[in-house]
């Protein structure tokens, strides 16, 4: 596991879709700002699937790009 989220990344908030934020796949979350961190990070109205997402290696990998691609393969292969 890798303790902090890599600076800059965003990966988490763009790749999958969050429905309670009516936020499709792919799309940059409203709370992403222009540094990609989240402006709600540690507020109550942070959606609990975001809050419960945690870094790992698996899933950031060594890049942003690295990530944004395993997180886009995730959220496909957990569509309906």
């Amino acid at each position: 596991m890798i303790p902090v989220c890599r600076p800059g990344c965003g990966a988490c908030c763009i790749a999958p879709s969050i429905s309670s934020l009516d936020k499709p796949a792919g799309e940059a979350c409203r709370h992403l700002d222009t540094a990609m961190r989240c402006r709600i990070f540690g507020l109550p109205e942070r959606p609990a699937c975001c809050a419960g997402l945690q870094p790992a290696r698996e899933m950031c990998g060594e890049t942003r790009d690295q990530a944004l691609r395993w997180l886009a393969n995730l959220e496909a292969a957990t569509r309906p």
